[in-house]
């Protein structure tokens, strides 16, 4: 039996999760990206190693609920872990468009992966087709139509109804279904980008070679990931956050020294039979 839930993950600033900061010229420290969609995910193994390491300072807990690492080298040696996290997935990406002046953009594969997660809280719901528009969005009427000024020219919409049911935390966002082959492109014009460079150690001159870019996902990012907690005998509470605590700003990824990576994480547990495995 598992206790399972998901979390919610808000960027709270630009959130890269990726390639290293490499300082080779010209380098692009790409952020990891869904194979499908081509937008950016958090690997469940970097949520994992983030959760630890705020544990650390209590090595048996770390090890009760994470697992203890093979001390001799043999693989037997390595305990299993009491929490699973899965890949965290875009559900909302905020995207700049002309007299919004944010829209969030989401598609309806994105939206699946959401509501088989949250389980019953949307199960009753039918996953938004693409061009439907929130009820909050500021749309354009061209010729009797609700037309979004996107950034790519005109988007003409379905429909605008009310998305409040697949915002985490009820909050309706201007917001928009695109198409699963469409995603990816918006996707790639949202990300945060910067360019950096190394300067020398006595003055404020570039180093030789010192140029790099950096790109991730933008500040009011939503994410989602499943967790499942499996039941141990002495039945202790997973409180990552400490006792009564359900949320708590983390940072996750890299580059955290300039400023990237916080985020609020929002978990929400429920008790379902599971023996098959993790959520």
């Amino acid at each position: 039996m598992y206790k399972r839930g998901y979390g919610i993950i808000e960027a709270l600033a630009p959130l890269h999760v990726g390639a290293t900061a490499g300082e080779e010229s010209g380098n692009l420290n790409l952020i990891f990206r869904d194979q499908f969609t081509q937008t950016g995910i958090i690997p469940g193994s970097s949520i994992r190693g983030r959760f630890r390491s705020e544990m650390r300072r209590d090595e048996g807990a770390v090890n009760y609920w994470y697992g203890a690492p093979a001390e001799t080298g043999e693989s037997d040696a390595t305990t299993e872990s009491v929490v699973k996290f899965e890949y965290a997935s875009v559900v909302w990406l905020p995207v700049f468009c002309p007299g919004q002046p944010v829209v969030w953009v989401s598609s309806p594969k994105l939206l699946k992966r959401y509501q088989r997660i949250v389980g019953d809280a949307l199960k009753n719901e039918k996953v938004p087709e693409k061009y439907v528009g929130s009820s909050t969005l500021k749309t354009l009427k061209v010729e009797g139509k609700n037309k979004l000024f996107f950034n790519f020219g005109f988007l003409e919409l379905k429909e605008t109804k009310s998305l409040r049911a697949w915002f985490p935390g009820s909050e309706e966002l201007p917001a928009v279904v695109v198409g699963d082959d469409e995603i990816g492109m918006i996707h790639d014009m949202a990300l945060y980008r910067q360019s950096r460079v190394r300067l020398k150690d006595d003055e404020k001159r570039v180093d030789g070679g010192g140029f790099f870019n950096t790109e991730a996902l933008p500040e009011g990012t939503i994410m989602v990931f499943p967790v499942a907690v499996r039941e141990t005998k002495d039945a202790k509470p997973w409180q990552p956050f400490g006792e009564g605590h359900q949320s708590g700003e983390i940072y996750l990824g890299g580059l955290e020294s300039i400023g990237f990576g916080n985020c609020m994480i929002t978990l929400s547990m429920t008790t379902l039979n599971n023996e098959g495995g993790a959520a």
